[in-house]
């Protein structure tokens, strides 16, 4: 079985507060890619609560954003739409890497064995990297893939360093 993680692909990321016009541009080939793919789908989801500035990453990025329950903690609509038709499952992430992310990848691969893992989304020098490396820790064996050209990062120049660095990490880039 092949799994496609679809990470953070949220209304916040995309055109909200954290958004970026590389994110919006990505939307159509996500949904392209949701619709083709032959296997497991999951979607992660940035997850903050309101306390969001109290916590390290809101100390680190003050920039309020994917608060539980808010239209920008929603995944993208044509992307939700995507995702709902595919029956995929979305985890609720505290933080950059989802361990419960990895666990469930774990947990499919001890019913019938993952081939391949295949990230996108975004943030790629921030969540996709973070979950990248997370999945080849639990599966060091099943190779994990991210698609470039669904990944967008907080800049062009972040996107392109994180790809680069996931290379030598086992990670291939497609």
């Amino acid at each position: 079985m092949k799994v496609l993680v679809v990470v953070d692909m949220q209304n916040d990321f995309v055109d909200g507060a954290l958004g970026t016009k590389e994110a919006c541009a990505i939307v159509p080939d996500v949904v392209k890619m949701i619709e083709g793919f032959d296997g497991k789908i999951v979607a992660t989801r940035d997850t903050h609560m309101e306390n969001y500035m109290d916590s390290q990453e809101g100390k680190n990025l003050p920039v309020i954003h994917c608060v539980k329950g808010t239209d920008g903690w929603k995944i993208n609509s044509e992307i939700q739409k995507a995702l709902d038709e595919r029956q995929a499952v979305v985890i609720d992430k505290p933080t950059f890497g989802s361990v419960e992310l990895g666990e469930y990848v774990r947990k499919l691969d001890r019913e019938e064995a993952v081939e391949e893992i295949l990230l996108i989304g975004v943030c790629t020098d921030i969540c996709v990297i973070s979950n990248a490396l997370l999945l080849k820790a639990y599966l060091p064996e099943v190779p994990v893939r991210v698609a470039a050209s669904c990944c967008a990062g907080v800049t062009p120049e972040q996107h392109a360093q994180a790809l680069e660095a996931m290379k030598p990490c086992q990670i291939e880039i497609v």
